[in-house]
């Protein structure tokens, strides 16, 4: 159904880093993210997302949108007409190129755009990530965050934050070797988001076909 290289487990990282000085810095910095996103009801954001897979480079772009609880959209320019959508229970997924429509359920699908949606109230660094590794002289700070089963389907997440706390761009390594970099820009938390952005509409003479997961 959807692209099963990676899930973007967004929990990312808290403070499980041994004392010392760096995780001193870390702390605050991670705090300062979490409240960021989990203050906020929606968001709304451009993306570019770029996908390397078995020798193969993928581009696409587009604007997202979140609204807590579980709510998004993500509505691709490049390529053009390509929708993801989910209204808090199922996700629904269009592609012009297959000119086919999927519905699944939003806790069964593995789709990687899901846990995006989860940057609505639901970050928790503790629970998702064993260890990470943070050079504070970087600018803009960058975290690499490693899960703490091997049986996670990722092996890496980098992820990169601005002053203001916002999650600029994040990067994950998947146990296959494919690596799928998000850039985000023009963030903006807590503007008003119509309802019907959530909600699916097939295009003329396509039929939505239910999935499972």
């Amino acid at each position: 159904m959807y692209n099963r290289q990676i899930i973007l487990a967004l929990g990312l990282v808290w403070w499980l880093l041994p004392p010392a000085a760096p995780a001193q810095g870390l702390a605050p910095l991670l705090r300062g993210v979490e409240q960021r996103y989990n203050r906020a009801k929606t968001l709304e954001l451009t993306f570019e997302q770029r996908q390397l897979a078995q020798g193969r480079r993928i581009v696409e772009r587009g604007r997202l949108v979140l609204r807590k609880p579980g709510r998004m959209r993500w509505t691709y320019t490049q390529p053009e007409g390509k929708l993801f959508v989910s209204d808090g229970s199922f996700v629904y997924f269009y592609s012009p190129l297959s000119g086919t429509a999927e519905k699944a359920r939003l806790k069964e699908t593995d789709d990687f755009r899901a846990p995006l949606a989860f940057l609505l109230g639901r970050l928790d660094f503790q629970r998702d990530f064993g260890r990470f590794e943070w050079n504070a002289n970087d600018r803009p700070p960058l975290i690499r965050a490693f899960p703490k089963s091997d049986k996670a389907p990722y092996t890496r997440v980098e992820f990169s934050v601005s002053a203001e706390f916002a999650i600029e761009r994040l990067v994950v390594t998947g146990v296959d070797g494919s690596v799928t970099e998000f850039r985000f820009t023009n963030e903006r938390v807590n503007g008003p988001v119509n309802e019907a952005e959530f909600r699916f509409e097939a295009p003329p003479g396509v039929a939505v076909m239910e999935v499972e997961q």
